[in-house]
């Protein structure tokens, strides 16, 4: 997770960005105003803090509304628990989808 407080600042952590989008890994971004806009965009999750700007509400894919920097580490724990929960759903909806389609396609009906 990278911050930065001014113009130069966020350019840098733009091209930051992109070395490190090159070598596979994921970069997060919070900002909270307006020079933060090409590391918002550059990154993969941005992140902005306090509605200031409409135009960084536009560009990060997540806002948060307070001016708390612990809402971060909230959102990413959210995040991750809202993720592990899709792939549970996605499990379970599968085991039932299939046997559903086996009771379906007659499976059963040698033992009726």
């Amino acid at each position: 997770m990278v911050t930065g407080d001014n113009y130069a600042t966020a350019t840098a952590i733009a091209k930051y960005v992109g070395i490190h989008e090159m070598k596979g890994t994921t970069v997060e971004m919070v900002g909270d105003y307006i020079n933060d806009l090409p590391a918002l965009a550059a990154a993969d999750v941005g992140l902005t803090i306090g509605a200031w700007t409409y135009v960084a509400i536009e560009i990060a894919d997540i806002v948060l509304i307070k001016s708390n920097l612990e809402d971060v580490i909230t959102a990413m724990d959210l995040s991750r628990k809202t993720i592990s929960r899709i792939r549970l759903n996605y499990i379970w909806a599968l085991g039932y989808n299939i046997l559903g389609m086996l009771i379906i396609a007659g499976i059963l009906f040698p033992f009726i």
